[in-house]
């Protein structure tokens, strides 16, 4: 299994949505919190290129924020990236 890791906020419903399918597929996932942490986001940032949370990475493949994950889903390749 790919190692899944996902930057985050605690108030952010993109994130809980995220967590939700992650945790649904019963997919353990490293979470990285932004909040209050500028040097945090920075490096989020800089990794990503965006400056909105979640931002998720699965291996080594960034695949965006909560919405592309919820398209990879739709799509039917979440589970082949997440297998590894």
């Amino acid at each position: 299994m790919a190692t899944v890791t996902l930057y985050s906020s605690d108030y952010c419903p993109f994130c809980t949505r995220a967590k939700q399918l992650l945790n649904m597929k019963q997919v353990a996932f490293n979470e990285i919190r932004v909040d209050g942490q500028p040097k945090v986001r920075q490096e989020m940032m800089e990794k990503s290129g965006r400056h909105t949370v979640p931002q998720i990475w699965i291996g080594e493949q960034h695949v965006g924020g909560c919405d592309d994950l919820f398209a990879l889903e739709r799509e039917q390749k979440l589970d082949a990236l997440l297998a590894g």
